[in-house]
């Protein structure tokens, strides 16, 4: 990262929300919870936490040397069994993630411990991130930019959703991506009607729309972005579609302000599809948190609970999708910040006519 983080100030905020809870003690063994809280990416370890604000983290010997080394201010335990050899250090009963605890694993630990299973325990402290976090997400934000403009000069009617999505991902690995932040979806003509197609070997064709939904992930965090373009002369249905979502994306981050709830967020950019008659044409959330994971808290939708805080990364990705003829999504990440939302994605939402 390009800003130093404090893991412990992050341990001493989860410690604070434990003790709010009423939990004495957590077990977190979720790799990304883990990694947030000790800086240790590894696919074998676990750290116990007190509402107090001691911890102990636990890894087997592939990692231990690094454990060490980027945890000095730990005390790192080397058993392979990693959940098991915490318990036993630990007293009393021992909250444990519901959300990622495998069942056969709760029920293994439970022999001779008192396992409290407990949703969204880390999730709402990492919802809220720092700066080294936010600089992060810029980096994958900027990366992700510029790999769409790269591409952008290759893509023309012959050329297959299939070639764009790698020529998307190769894009971002040779400017600095440490990988794709998920699967990028390439969508042209009929297929922009499916909000998650997987490219295919479909040539673009004259009068398509192409929707392209993709991110880089830069130390660990994951930028995402959807722009949809126009292959030659759009047709004045295709132009009122794209003109409507983007109105309601406007909406949509215009409406994003420290203690704004997320539904009234969605419900900002849903009334103007709504209000033009397809609201049955968008059919999922209006975003979600982007971070450490590709969807995390908080989630924006109907009915979806809490309030945005400041320092949240989140989308805003309206889409309207029309069964057998195509649709558009635009997607934004951005930050909430006091004096106004931060974007992250900085790519033009003009329809761009190639």
């Amino acid at each position: 990262m390009t800003q130093s983080v404090n893991h412990a100030e992050r341990r001493a905020r989860f410690a604070a929300a434990l003790a709010e809870r009423g939990v004495e003690t957590a077990l977190i063994t979720w790799p990304v919870n883990v990694r947030y809280l000790t800086g240790l990416a590894s696919s074998n370890a676990a750290v116990l936490v007190t509402a107090s604000g001691g911890a102990v983290l636990a890894t087997d010997a592939r990692y231990a040397e690094t454990a060490r080394a980027r945890c000095p201010d730990l005390e790192v335990i080397e058993h392979r069994d990693v959940a098991g050899v915490l318990l036993a250090r630990a007293a009393g009963e021992v909250a444990v993630e519901a959300d990622h605890m495998p069942v056969a694993e709760y029920r293994r630990l439970s022999d001779g411990h008192r396992l409290i299973p407990v949703s969204a325990l880390v999730e709402p402290v990492r919802a809220v991130k720092d700066e080294a976090e936010i600089a992060a997400l810029r980096l994958a934000c900027e990366i992700t930019d510029r790999a769409f403009a790269a591409v952008l000069e290759r893509l023309a009617p012959g050329v297959t959703e299939r070639r764009i999505a790698r020529w998307l991902d190769t894009a971002m690995l040779e400017l600095g991506a440490d990988r794709p932040a998920f699967d990028t979806i390439v969508a042209s003509g009929p297929n922009g009607a499916i909000a998650h197609h997987a490219p295919t070997d479909r040539e673009i064709r004259a009068g398509d729309l192409v929707t392209m939904d993709f991110g880089a992930c830069c130390d660990g965090y994951h930028a995402d972005m959807t722009r949809t373009v126009a292959v030659g002369r759009p047709a004045g249905w295709q132009r009122d579609l794209y003109d409507l979502v983007r109105r309601a994306q406007r909406a949509g981050c215009d409406a994003v302000r420290p203690g704004a709830t997320v539904h009234e967020v969605d419900a900002a950019a849903r009334a103007v599809i709504t209000e033009a008659g397809h609201g049955e044409h968008f059919h999922h959330g209006l975003g979600h948190g982007v971070g450490l994971e590709i969807h995390e808290l908080p989630y924006l939708g109907p009915g979806k609970p809490g309030k945005l805080e400041p320092r949240v990364p989140i989308t805003v990705e309206p889409g309207v999708y029309l069964p057998g003829r195509g649709g558009v999504r635009i997607e934004d990440t951005l930050v909430t910040r006091d004096d106004g939302p931060e974007l992250l994605t900085l790519t033009t939402k003009d329809l761009l006519i190639l």
